[in-house]
């Protein structure tokens, strides 16, 4: 059994993100595993860096730091689970907020002689689910960023050869009953195998 970081970014209680974001919990902790639910927006996570956190950005931080308590629970994770909707194409405010605020170097990465060498490797598992309100076709056209960056750019941070899964609904703009339901199986079906 794991540690799981679940990293939940929707400030909408009612919303199909909130109805997956508590399955996921739900069949993780059934399934056994040790879940810190981090709900980015109940908590108040403010996405801001700051201008002492920048100019401080590649020195040691230490407790006082504003985002030491999520450095923390990032550290203590075995796995990753994201649960965002993506939103022009791209992450939550929120989202985007949490990595640069808590991805910091000496915690996912280090630089090396100028180099970033990657070291967020307690990290050993990392899943995404999301839903875009467009077509897959209309992703692909803009390239996809949030795709790209989980599949590529947490992939390179994390444990080599940690699996990767992304599993997105799209065209909720178009979406019935059924796709959903059956996205939201794909999802249980997922979390039940983490």
């Amino acid at each position: 059994m794991m540690n799981i970081l679940v990293l939940y970014a929707h400030p909408v209680e009612t919303s199909f993100n909130a109805g997956l974001h508590r399955l996921i919990v739900e069949r993780l902790t059934a399934a056994g595993h040790d879940v810190d639910d981090c709900d980015l927006y109940a908590e108040d996570f403010d996405p801001r860096l700051m201008r002492q956190e920048r100019l401080d950005y590649h020195n040691h931080r230490g407790s006082k730091d504003p985002a030491a308590p999520y450095v923390e629970r990032l550290l203590r994770a075995d796995a990753l689970v994201l649960s965002y909707p993506v939103w022009n194409y791209g992450f939550p405010a929120i989202l985007k907020g949490f990595f640069d605020r808590v991805f910091l170097p000496g915690v996912s990465f280090s630089l090396v002689n100028g180099k970033v060498q990657p070291s967020l490797h307690n990290i050993r598992k990392v899943a995404a689910v999301t839903t875009y309100g467009g077509s897959r076709f209309r992703a692909i056209v803009m390239g996809d960023p949030p795709r790209r960056l989980i599949k590529r750019m947490l992939r390179a941070t994390v444990k080599p050869g940690a699996p990767v899964a992304y599993l997105a609904h799209y065209a909720m703009n178009l979406s019935t009953d059924q796709t959903r339901k059956s996205f939201m199986t794909k999802v249980a079906a997922s979390m039940d195998a983490f």
